[in-house]
C-alpha cells in the first residue's frame, strides 16, 4: 500500500510539474518533449512522464503523434476563446452576485494584492500569480470562489496566451492599472462600471493573440490537421 502511494505520489508530482513548465512558457508551445530527457531531468522513471504526457495531452496541452515523436501544443487562438468566454461568464456573473456590504477581510487582501503589483521590479510571472489571486478573491467576496477552480481547469490555452501577451509588452502596468479600475468600480457599487471594465480588460488576450501571432506565428496552431514531418530532425510544417 505505501508503495501505490508513493507511485500516485510520484506520478501527480511529475504532472504538476510538467503542467506547470507548459503553462509557463519553460516548455514553449511547439516544443519536441522527449521521455528519457524528462525523466533524467525529474529524476524519475520513463512511466510517470509518459503517463503524465497522456493526461496533459487530454487537457490539450501536449500532442502525441504515433512514429514521431510528443510535442508541446501550439496556442490554439479556438481553445483561447473559449476559454474566455467561460472565464468572462463567471466573472461577470460574480460581479452581479456581490453582497450589499463586502467582506472587510477581503477587501483589505485585495487592497494588498495592488500595492504589491505596483512593487518596482516585480517580476512578470509574480505579476502573474499577483492577477490570478486578484480575480480569485473577486470571486470569493461574491461567495463564488469555489467557481475558480472550474475556470483554472479550462483556461490552459488562455493563460499562455495571456503570458505570452505580458512578456511581449515586458511590463505588467496597464494591466495592474485595469485591476484597480474594476477594484474602485466595486468598491463604489457600480455593476455596471464593473462589469464593463472587467469585460474590457478581460477581452484584452485578443489583441495579445493577434499582435504576437503577426511576430511569432510559429507558436500557434494553424489547424487541427498540422503534423509535425520526421526529417533529420522533427519539424513542424
Amino acid at each position: 500500500m505505501a508503495r501505490s502511494n508513493r507511485q500516485r505520489t510520484s506520478r501527480r508530482a511529475v504532472y504538476e510539474t510538467l503542467r506547470r513548465k507548459v503553462l509557463t512558457l519553460e516548455l514553449p508551445p511547439g516544443a519536441a518533449l522527449s521521455e528519457n530527457e524528462l525523466a533524467a531531468a525529474l529524476g524519475v522513471s520513463r512511466t510517470p512522464v509518459r503517463e503524465s504526457l497522456i493526461l496533459l495531452s487530454q487537457e490539450g496541452l501536449v500532442q502525441i503523434f504515433p512514429q514521431v515523436g510528443s510535442f508541446v501544443s501550439r496556442v490554439d487562438p479556438a481553445k483561447v476563446a473559449d476559454a474566455q468566454f467561460l472565464r468572462e461568464a463567471v466573472e461577470l456573473a460574480a460581479l452581479d452576485d456581490l453582497p450589499a456590504e463586502l467582506d472587510a477581510d477581503l477587501v483589505e487582501e485585495l487592497r494588498r494584492n495592488l500595492a504589491e503589483q505596483e512593487r518596482p521590479g516585480l517580476d512578470l510571472e509574480d505579476f502573474f500569480e499577483l492577477d490570478e489571486a486578484f480575480h480569485h478573491a473577486l470571486l470569493r467576496l461574491s461567495g463564488h470562489g469555489s467557481a475558480w477552480a472550474t475556470v483554472v481547469s479550462a483556461k490552459g490555452h488562455l493563460d499562455r496566451a495571456r503570458r505570452l501577451g505580458l512578456y511581449d509588452t515586458a511590463t505588467p502596468t496597464g494591466f495592474a492599472a485595469q485591476h484597480v479600475e474594476i477594484f474602485e468600480a466595486v468598491l463604489g457599487g457600480d455593476a455596471a462600471l464593473a462589469r464593463s471594465a472587467m469585460r474590457t480588460h478581460l477581452r484584452a488576450v485578443f489583441d495579445d493573440v493577434e499582435r504576437v501571432r503577426a511576430r511569432s506565428p510559429e507558436l500557434f496552431a494553424k489547424d487541427t490537421g498540422s503534423v509535425p514531418v520526421r526529417r533529420n530532425v522533427v519539424v513542424w510544417e
